[in-house]
């Protein structure tokens, strides 16, 4: 165990860049991949490397059924990524219909319904390549943009990661927009109900009417609201652009975007869309010898949490390499207000975002992150010290109103968003309190700031905790896979706030931890989980989804039991592994559609849970 641990260490310190970063690739679903492809041939840019690459990577990931899925169990493939690989490899020129691979592709998405049963936003997609209707999807007008503040509903009210892809469909749904070439493939064939109108839900129906009686109380401003909105939704997005060039630091809004500017007559040479391609190319990194687009690159997040893994496994807050690393993370830390200011006008900027270009959109997990990682100095140099106060300060005013924590903007939570006709919109559209963010906030602000009950920010926070609990013991978590992740940040966290040991949350939770225990000693759970909002075991262990349950674990128990014990084994075998067990994707982004292999996990919360059993129970 202690070999393991000074091999992890070493590793780590190994990896650091030159300017005190650890980047790590961000392994997301194939979309980026094949967006890329799209966007290359769309525009003519000239990159046949690149896209002889990109269609390699994604000719070796299609399934034998003739599907793609976005993770090894998914059951029966994912239409939409079968039908995003299939476009881009039609286009790439790589292949053509005719062959074996293209064929079995075909008939895998004709015998899934064809093009309707796609995602909202690889229908975006396709309709603005004139391979889907625009009449059939997305009824929601641009003049949604103009609803005032003191509206049930407006723009505002979603979460910043909606805003931002949102703002470029509403634009290009208004034009209608098609950029369709000779070269575009033609998916016609894979439109089964060539004359099936848009079918409205209840609830969807309802947003609907909600939108449009806003938009006729604003029928006696003498302005042409079409032209105003229009107006409004593209300086928003230009207004959010960053100094590389992307949107938020997104590939998929800036895919959008591009697109979006393209339908109000720019030019694909302008200023502003050759700098967006050149930050979404420089979003790739190198996965088994071809290059993958990272839709955000992790590289605050994965700095923050190796440096702070470091300390926690004993390397001096004074070493040279955790000193640059802290450099790094105070070079990057916000200084400017960003829209999360509406909700909080009174804070000052302090966080710090997920990618290094990231300067207006911080969340709250990568300050309490970065904050972790500055503690062992922060009270050293005055200058960090600030640093440090900044953020928390801003960590604290992002608290929601029910007491839990969101991502990125406080109370964003109107449930009438989740009705928004868009695949996705329950967990897109809003930004709720979740126990992951909440969890991971007690536990920085308990363990790190000396905030514990008795504060009310912490006793607001426990209680969100112990309200949202599932019966069954464990937490949804929503940034990780899942039912783990939840309820290792939800018990770590409440640990820290000075919740006993035997309180009856904690009791359960560590029941329901030690009852999915797999027979190997070690943890492991689907994505499906994500998707179908209950548990559902992978049916092997996984390296990040075993360390978490051991430092909940851990952190709630005085003495190492038998199930711990196990636990540490199942994870030293499974840190001398190298399968697809170790690739599994455990982070989160968006249920069935966009999941996250991070490279980096594997390292840090097996080195997480060393440390503190060993410094817990080794002493």
């Amino acid at each position: 165990m202690i070999a393991e641990l000074s091999r992890l260490k070493q590793g780590l310190l190994e990896r650091q860049d030159e300017d005190g970063a650890w980047r790590y690739c961000f392994e997301n679903s194939l979309m980026t991949d094949a967006y890329m492809i799209v966007l290359i041939r769309s525009l003519g840019i000239k990159k046949e490397g690149m896209v002889k690459e990109l269609s390699q990577r994604l000719l070796a990931q299609q399934d034998e059924a003739g599907c793609w899925k976005i993770y090894r169990d998914e059951k029966d493939g994912n239409l939409s990524a079968t039908v995003e690989a299939y476009f881009a490899l039609l286009w790439s020129g790589i292949v053509n219909e005719k062959d074996h691979n293209m064929m079995k592709a075909e008939g895998y998405i004709l015998s899934k319904g064809g093009l309707d049963g796609v995602h909202s936003m690889t229908k975006f997609m396709l309709a603005a390549h004139g391979q889907y209707p625009w009449n059939r999807f997305f009824p929601v007008p641009v003049e949604l943009i103009l609803l005032p503040s003191y509206f049930p509903l407006n723009f505002m009210d979603f979460s910043a990661y909606a805003r931002v892809h949102l703002a470029p469909m509403l634009l290009l749904k208004s034009e209608r927009f098609t950029r369709k070439k000779t070269s575009t493939p033609d998916m016609s064939g894979l439109l089964v109900d060539k004359e099936a109108p848009y079918l409205f839900r209840e609830e969807e129906r309802s947003f609907i009417d909600c939108v449009k009686n806003g938009i006729d109380a604003l029928s006696s401003v003498p302005v042409d609201l079409h032209s105003a909105a229009k107006r409004n939704a593209l300086n928003y997005m230009l207004s959010r652009i960053e100094p590389d060039g992307s949107l938020y630091s997104y590939f998929s809004s800036s895919f959008y975007m591009i697109f979006a500017l393209l339908s109000q007559g720019y030019p694909k040479n302008h200023p502003i869309i050759i700098q967006a391609i050149q930050s979404m190319i420089s979003h790739q990194c190198r996965r088994e010898g071809h290059p993958h687009i990272q839709n955000s690159p992790s590289t605050i997040w994965d700095t923050a949490l190796i440096c702070h893994a470091l300390q926690d496994a004993g390397v001096s807050g004074s070493h040279p390499q955790i000193r640059k690393a802290g450099k790094f993370l105070i070079d990057h830390q916000h200084t400017k207000k960003g829209d999360w200011s509406s909700e909080a006008p009174g804070a000052e900027a302090g966080g710090w975002g997920f990618s290094q270009s990231n300067t207006i959109n911080p969340d709250v997990d990568d300050t309490t992150a970065a904050l972790r990682a500055l503690k062992a100095s922060s009270v050293k140099e005055e200058e960090k010290a600030l640093n440090w106060k900044r953020g928390v300060e801003w960590v604290l005013s992002m608290q929601n109103k029910d007491g839990g924590w969101p991502a990125f903007e406080k109370n964003k939570q109107k449930e009438i968003l989740s009705w928004v006709p868009m695949d996705g919109a329950e967990d897109a559209a809003l930004d709720r309190s979740t126990a992951d963010l909440t969890g991971r906030t007690l536990e920085f602000l308990g363990n790190h700031a000396g905030w514990k009950l008795g504060n009310k920010p912490v006793e607001k926070g426990v209680d969100w905790l112990n309200n949202n609990q599932e019966r069954d013991g464990s937490w949804y978590g929503k940034w990780g896979i899942c039912y783990i992740y939840g309820t290792w940040a939800a018990l770590t966290g409440l640990k820290a706030a000075g919740i006993n040991d035997n309180h009856k949350t904690i009791k359960k939770a560590k029941r329901w931890l030690l009852d999915i225990q797999n027979n190997d000693g070690g943890w492991g759970e689907s994505c499906r989980s994500d998707k179908e909002k209950r548990y559902i075991p992978l049916g092997a262990s996984t390296p990040s989804q075993t360390a978490w349950a051991l430092d909940a674990l851990i952190s709630t128990s005085d003495y190492p039991t038998k199930e711990i014990d196990r636990g540490m084994e199942a994870l030293l075998g499974l840190l001398q592994s190298a399968d697809w067990r170790t690739a599994y994707p455990t982070g989160a982004g968006l249920p069935g559609t966009f999941y996250i292999h991070y490279h980096s996990y594997n390292y840090i919360w097996p080195l997480t849970a060393l440390s503190k059993y060993t410094s817990k129970y080794m002493k």
